[in-house]
């Protein structure tokens, strides 16, 4: 066999048959099948427990308290803080214990009353999100911490709201399937509490304490997987075969690809954004709708024209997301929560929505990219704004006798024998013979799932120093040369100018025991997080959704209180490794506020009550004050008005003018690419935001690797021997690496393979000629990118009418 090669457009690209690909690694020692057995473990169990918590959230929304209790220990404890008026918060005398599955299940009974979400007409909204989860050294027990949320209602004229922090543990229980990992404590700590006519205030009125944290700043960055020096603590497991742990690391990284291409779709649901909504699905994808099924088309039809104008909100933040992965790989189902916050503020209109969604997606074989199959909206309760749900809503909620959409299969999963199917075969393989760079090449994708996961952590920690306003321990999770900015000012470099950027503005708490009259709450959700190749940095999108509580009536009409901020988070994180340790770390911290906000709790983000327009002005004024004279002369490394930022902080608070404000629709910016087609989309921003004006500050100028902000696209024509093919990144991401050509997927199906070297181009175009003797058609050939330090990996077939035989 022979294969001739040329090429030809962008690139001037040197190509070199049997080429060995490689990707870079972080140097540590040669993994083997016993330390990625029990590093798989670790990974595989802060996926569960984070699942364990968000299903348990999810069975709130329809009352199923025996299966709620079902997730908690045989000895297990639930203790729900009570928030008397003068009573220390933080003391188990101010709360009510249940122990055991059949106690918690009385208990949550009777707390839920007739606001059980089985009742027609009643709401239970439980929120348990923005995740922060820290397993054992040995593998066998944990704690996280949630911001929680209730959303109540009977349906007959009465609500409740209330909310606060959970700080729970966990433990790894042997049972009849296996090892499970259950609740062992559940302890709620109650904030604040009121009712939706008059808003909420501080439980009890009284001053809040901060809640102890179960991390430190310093570790809650904490690698998922062990040094080799710790390893030993680990409970040591029988080894798991090369296959299976290729199998089951793959179902990580393909759950990642899920969650992200989810979490997408709802934002640019929430900007009406069709055409790359449109992208995400197949070409023969719909949506249901309350067990309707509809074309996309339709669906965007019945939410309006494309993108937003003056006064027009369509926000539907997406919580507790659960995704499954089917057993072949090649589907999958999320699960969770869409709370929409819709409206017209011009017309005065404004609506909640609560949604339970079950989304199906499926893996394109020809190209190895996620879609969307199937939008699956179970609409539960909608209610006009200005009334609430205490009634029932305008949309009410379905009786006892309608099921939920099924809940997802997640739990039990941490078997140490085989899950692979026997016919399962990887889609996608590389051709390496030597085994310990196999098993690097495993580690290393092991690795980006985990580092998906570690910086989750790393932003909840940051969410909840915010609220604390702890600003040494926020500034303590930056790396040493890492910089955040400060709302309506700019960016301050190193922990020590963050700390003391903040310390000027806000003060800070002494200790722990501080009680505060009020407290700022910034939930941090439905996170995008691109991870790079080698897993040692990745870059985010962060929805902020903020509210409010403070003490007294006046706090119950306090914008800062209990209205509604909506922003964005563009941020990036690093694995710093430093004086032999490694820890994960925020390297930019960026804040695009306020995209929208409600004035008041009465009068919501329709704008109803006027006095939202005159503190409006008085933010105008502050932030000008702000911008003139830094903070208090503590004058920003980079200022928001910084010429060579361009126009990327136009309109935001402290940025160069005109200030947009709600109503008004802000410019919204992406770091990313549509994840299935590679739409590069309008107000296009990528990487580190400040970095365009401080190229130094680049994750790439500092040792780290740029996460692909999308799909590498492959396209391939074949006529008749003769295949044409494209290899291209987003821009600006220059395109290297080996492509290497298959006879459908196997990897000992080699037909020839070809080194592309880097020459300035995001795309490279080539020709391969087959020639020799050949067999009869039609048959499959799979043009393969590898990847690169840039680049994911890319996959596209064509059909050929002969090929030549497999050398074996």
């Amino acid at each position: 066999m022979k294969l001739c090669i040329s090429v030809k457009g962008a690139a001037n690209l040197a190509l070199i048959l049997w080429a060995a690909s490689s990707i870079s690694v972080e140097a540590a020692s040669a993994p083997t099948l016993e330390s990625l057995t029990n590093d798989l473990r670790r990974a595989e169990s802060v996926r569960e427990i984070k699942n364990l918590q968000k299903t348990y959230a999810q069975l709130a929304f329809y009352g199923r308290w025996n299966n709620m209790a079902a997730l908690f220990a045989d000895d297990g404890i639930l203790r729900w803080g009570q928030g008397k008026p003068g009573a220390n918060l933080l003391a188990n005398s101010d709360a009510i214990d249940s122990k055991g599955p059949a106690a918690i299940e009385k208990f949550l009974k009777m707390e839920a009353g007739d606001m059980n979400g089985i009742k027609p007409g009643s709401l239970h909204a439980l929120i348990n999100d923005m995740p922060l989860v820290t397993l054992s050294a040995d593998g066998k027990t944990a704690k996280g911490r949630y911001h929680s949320i209730q959303l109540l209602g009977d349906g007959a004229g009465h609500s409740k709201i209330q909310g606060g922090l959970m700080e729970n543990e966990y433990a790894l229980t042997t049972t009849s399937k296996g090892d499970v990992w259950k609740l062992k404590l559940l302890r709620y700590f109650p904030q604040y509490i009121g009712d939706y006519k008059k808003g909420w205030i501080n439980v009890g009125n009284n001053s809040l304490p901060i809640v102890a944290y179960h991390y430190t700043a310093e570790n809650a960055g904490t690698p998922i997987l062990l040094p080799d020096p710790m390893r030993n603590q680990s409970s040591t497991l029988a080894p798991l075969s090369f296959e299976e742990l290729q199998y089951r690391i793959t179902r990580l990284n393909d759950e990642d690809e899920v969650r992200n291409l989810q979490h997408t779709s709802g934002h640019y649901v929430d900007r009406r954004m069709w055409p790359e909504v449109a992208d995400l699905f197949t070409p023969d994808g719909d949506v249901s709708s309350d067990g309707k099924i509809i074309s996309i088309e339709s669906s965007f039809a019945a939410m309006g024209p494309a993108g937003l104008t003056k006064g027009i909100l369509n926000d539907h933040p997406i919580f507790q997301m659960t995704v499954e992965i089917s057993a072949d790989g090649v589907s999958a189902i999320a699960r969770g929560l869409a709370i929409g916050m819709v409206g017209d503020s011009n017309a005065k209109t404004a609506e909640w929505r609560f949604l339970t969604f079950r989304h199906q997606y499926v893996k394109d074989t020809n190209t190895n990219i996620w879609k969307i199959k199937r939008s699956v909206l179970v609409p539960r309760l909608y209610a006009d704004y200005a009334s609430g749900w205490a009634n029932g809503g305008t949309l009410q909620a379905k009786t006892a006798s309608d099921p939920p959409p099924p809940f997802l299969n997640l739990l039990g999963h941490l078997s140490n024998t085989s899950q692979r199917p026997q016919d399962w075969q990887p889609l996608w393989r590389e051709d390496i013979n030597a085994t310990e760079t196999t098993l690097h090449d495993l580690q290393r994708r092991l690795k980006r799932s985990t580092a998906w996961d570690e910086s989750e952590n790393v932003s909840s920690a940051y969410g909840y120093y915010t609220d604390d306003v702890r600003c040494v321990a926020f500034a303590t999770l930056h790396a040493d040369k890492g910089f955040k900015e400060s709302p309506g000012v700019g960016w301050y470099r190193t922990p020590e100018r963050v700390a003391k950027a903040c310390q000027n503005r806000y003060g800070e708490g002494t200790n722990n025991s501080v009680l505060r009259s009020s407290v700022p709450i910034h939930l941090r959700l439905q996170p995008v997080i691109l991870v790079s190749q080698d897993g040692r940095s990745a870059t985010s999108r962060i929805r902020n959704l903020q509210i409010g509580t403070g003490k007294g009536t006046a706090a119950r009409n306090f914008t800062g209180n209990n209205g509604f901020n909506g922003g964005m988070y563009h941020d990036q994180f690093v694995l710093e490794e430093k004086n032999g340790v490694s820890r994960r770390k925020l390297w930019s911290l960026v804040i695009d506020e306020f995209y929208w906000n409600s004035g008041s709790w009465t009068g919501g983000w329709a704008g109803v009550a006027p006095s939202a327009q005159k503190i409006r002005r008085g933010e105008d004024f502050r932030s000008v004050e702000r911008r003139q004279a830094g903070i208090g002369g503590y004058v920003a490394d980079l200022s928001l008005t910084d010429p060579a930022m361009g126009p990327r902080e136009i309109g935001f608070n402290g940025g160069p003018p005109p200030t947009v404000r709600w109503p008004d629709i802000q410019r919204m910016w992406w770091a990313f690419r549509n994840p299935v087609s590679g739409r590069v989309p309008d107000s296009y921003w990528p990487g580190c935001v400040p970095c365009q004006a401080r190229p130094s500050w680049n994750l790439t100028s500092n040792g780290y690797q740029e996460p692909a902000t999308g799909p590498t696209l492959v396209n391939a024509t074949v006529d008749g021997l003769r295949v044409a093919a494209t290899v291209t990144g987003g821009p600006g991401e220059l395109v290297s690496g080996a492509v290497q050509l298959r006879r459908g997927n196997r990897g000992g199906n080699m037909v020839g393979e070809v080194h592309l070297t880097e020459s300035g181009s995001n795309t490279a175009v080539f020709l391969v000629q087959l020639d020799g003797t050949f067999v009869s058609g039609p048959n499959p050939l799979d043009v393969f990118f590898l990847g690169s330090d840039r680049l994911q990996p890319g996959k596209a077939r064509v059909i050929l009418n002969a090929l030549p035989p497999v050398q074996e």
